[in-house]
């Protein structure tokens, strides 16, 4: 099992951040290698909804996210899956005096695939690749948000 974790700031409190978060029709904004929402539960993000989405070309493919727990302006996690690999992945929000929020951006994955060098790869290209993916998508929610908040 590998994790990749990133973190950043924003300039909305917690609650604000979380709804942009959590709001699908912005997710390709932020969301690295994002393509659309195929199918989201109405009670998205409240815990045991599902989304799930596909991935640009040469991306991903079909991702399915499902909400193992879901706390308004503190935490995020879903369970995520597409064709080469699962894991948990949670954002975490936590107020800052200046009245923002950091974000940490954490997924702990198992990769579907790679026989008896699947460690290796994991280490040296897999974990990069996925902590890059994750910078990519908090530079550009932190982006979002600071839109959101009138700073643009």
């Amino acid at each position: 099992m590998g994790r990749a974790r990133e973190l950043t700031e924003v300039p909305l409190p917690p609650d604000r951040a979380f709804d942009l978060w959590t709001d699908l029709r912005r997710w390709p904004a932020f969301v690295d290698g994002f393509g659309h929402v195929s199918r989201a539960d109405e009670t998205w993000p409240e815990e045991g909804a599902r989304v799930v989405w596909s991935s640009r070309p040469g991306g991903r493919g079909t991702v399915t996210e499902r909400v193992l727990s879901s706390r308004h302006g503190e935490e995020l996690s879903t369970e995520v899956l597409d064709d080469r690999m699962s894991g948990a992945q949670t954002v975490r929000l936590t107020p800052r005096e200046d009245g923002g929020t950091d974000v940490s951006l954490e997924l702990d994955y198992t990769l579907g695939a790679g026989g008896p060098l699947r460690g290796a790869v994991d280490l040296l290209f897999v974990r990069r690749a996925l902590t890059d993916s994750l910078r990519r998508t908090l530079r550009r929610f932190a982006t979002e948000a600071a839109e959101e908040a009138g700073l643009d």
